[in-house]
């Protein structure tokens, strides 16, 4: 998948932090929650993508990809939290 510039019609997007990802799925589409969470502390989802499993695919491949330029600049370690393997998936699931 290829990686377009941002569209020059639309304003940028504020950036929000996310440290805790949940994903729910029905047989037309994918339901990503994006949340900022810490120990000891309650969270709520403050961003939600509702999409087609189609382009949850090309999400997924364009996260892959990202991760392993990332891994190719910074070492493989630095991708993974807390030195730990990542254990395929989301940060939680419905």
């Amino acid at each position: 998948m290829t990686r377009r510039p941002p569209s020059k019609t639309l304003a940028p997007s504020k950036g929000v932090y996310a440290n805790y990802f949940e994903v729910g799925y029905t047989a037309f589409e994918f339901v990503i929650d994006f949340s900022q969470t810490y120990t000891g502390k309650s969270s709520a989802s403050h961003t939600r993508i509702v999409t087609s499993p189609i382009y949850a695919r090309a999400l997924l491949a364009t996260l892959g990809q990202a991760v392993d330029e990332y891994a190719e600049r910074f070492g493989s370690e630095a991708a993974e939290p807390s030195g730990r393997k990542p254990q395929g998936g989301d940060g939680g699931s419905r």
